[in-house]
């Protein structure tokens, strides 16, 4: 690069003053990009930012998938999340991301509202460019409105207030909490357009990180999941499936764990969903371990040998080379969910147990295939969502997949004590941060 883009507008850290605008964010001598060369690096930058979020991971806390282990620096940073004692948490405990969030909204937009102005390029690679930062727009506000809104298939919740959505670079205006369903309709307004831009089916190695075609379709399936569109997530994931269907085989010794940044499962090595703080910090529960069978490859493959208290450490998290946002096997259950929940119990057990085929020894999937080709509708919804926490875990999907689904009563005993979430509790719904709403009290609103 000739230039350092730095357009590091960074000072997204929501400083609101008297003024009452919501994003104060000053330029600090930045060069201001021309190039296709360099609105690739400026949207490199937030790539990069992104991958950093492991904010979906930490809320597993909440959930019945990990428990801070018995380390006084851990607990003081984690406790209060497993607990869910969002009113009054010890002053070291770990602050969910707000103003990252924003930040990466802004560079994305700015890269939309240049599209005309992007010089040295071709049509084609514009497109493309413009294309993964109407993905990266639309997937950032899909973490917040699942961190901080009420789920949206919860009776109510597409009219409550969420978070700001943030379509442009204006910022002289005011942003005011938008609705759940407000935002679910950008975050999909979005996908639309970035499907009509999105034309790289698949990047060399170092670029992998970068949004390709699967990668639309994969979100999209995601997307319709939550929202409990079964049609429009099957047609979606099946799309995903027609182009990359491929499964690691853990019956093989030597085979890659599938959230690999290099697993052929992976369609988009983006993210590391637990960092390897949080990571370090998480046991899998004694609970959550029982959800695996005998003989299902991977609980040891996943895991660590079991404790003398019946924990087990995760050994597919913390680092580098568990960069992972979508991958072939999420789209599996995706598929085979949808096609339960639609009665379609066939194709469902189709998919579902050609992922298990791979996942189990040969004679327990034989056993495991009996069954499930037994079972009723209800009963297979029930595996399938079983099977994407065994699948799944510790990849930061077990939170909200709680909460989209049931949000289930759950009980912890810790040191002696027991915390309850109650069925449907507020807390499946995080606060927004104390220092967003000292920065902007319009935010209780």
């Amino acid at each position: 690069m000739k230039k350092t883009i730095s357009l590091m507008i960074m000072a997204c850290m929501l400083l609101l003053a008297a003024c009452d605008n919501y994003l104060d964010i000053q330029p600090t001598g930045s060069v201001i990009p021309n190039s296709l060369a360099e609105y690739r690096a400026l949207l490199a930058r937030s790539y990069k930012d992104v991958s950093k979020f492991s904010d979906r991971g930490m809320a597993c806390f909440r959930s019945d998938e990990m428990q801070v282990r018995d380390n006084e620096y851990d607990q003081n940073y984690y406790m209060d999340i497993e607990r869910w004692n969002d009113l009054a948490p010890n002053a070291y405990t770990s602050s969910f991301e707000w103003a990252k969030y924003y930040n990466v909204l802004f560079i994305a937009n700015h890269v939309i509202e240049s599209r005309s102005d992007i010089k040295e390029g071709t049509e084609e690679e514009i497109n493309q460019l413009v294309g993964e930062a109407y993905m990266l727009r639309a997937y950032v506000h899909f973490l917040l409105v699942n961190l901080y809104g009420q789920p949206y298939t919860k009776e109510g919740a597409l009219d409550t207030k969420s978070v700001p959505l943030k379509l442009d670079t204006d910022l002289e205006k005011v942003l005011k909490r938008n609705t759940v369903e407000e935002v679910y309709t950008s975050i999909q307004a979005d996908i639309d357009e970035a499907r009509k831009l999105v034309m790289k089916a698949e990047w060399e190695q170092r670029y992998s990180y970068r949004f390709n075609a699967a990668s639309v379709e994969a979100f999209q399936s995601r997307v319709s999941l939550y929202k409990g569109e079964w049609q429009a997530a099957w047609d979606a994931a099946e799309a995903v499936l027609a182009v990359k269907s491929v499964l690691v085989d853990l019956n093989d010794a030597a085979a890659t764990l599938p959230n690999s940044y290099n697993s052929v499962e992976n369609i988009t090595p983006l993210e590391t969903p637990l960092s390897s703080t949080i990571n370090g910090a998480a046991l899998a529960t004694p609970v959550f371990l029982s959800l695996y069978a005998e003989n299902d490859l991977r609980l040891d493959k996943y895991f660590a040998e079991t404790d003398e208290k019946g924990f087990r450490k995760n050994k597919k998290a913390g680092s580098n080379n568990y960069l992972c946002t979508f991958r072939v096997g999420e789209i599996y259950l995706t598929a085979a969910e949808a096609a339960a929940r639609l009665g379609e119990l066939s194709q469902a057990r189709t998919r579902l147990l050609e992922l298990m085929r791979k996942r189990y020894a040969p004679e327990a999937y034989e056993a495991k295939s009996v069954v499930v080709n037994a079972m009723d509708k209800e009963a297979l919804v029930q595996e399938i969502l079983d099977e994407r926490a065994r699948e799944l875990a510790f990849e930061g999907h077990r939170w909200f997949d709680l909460r989209r689904s049931t949000r289930p009563r759950l009980e912890k005993v810790l040191d002696g004590t027991r915390y309850v979430l109650e069925e449907n509790d507020a807390r499946y719904t995080l606060a927004i941060p104390k220092e967003a709403i000292e920065a902007n009290p319009g935010l209780l609103n």
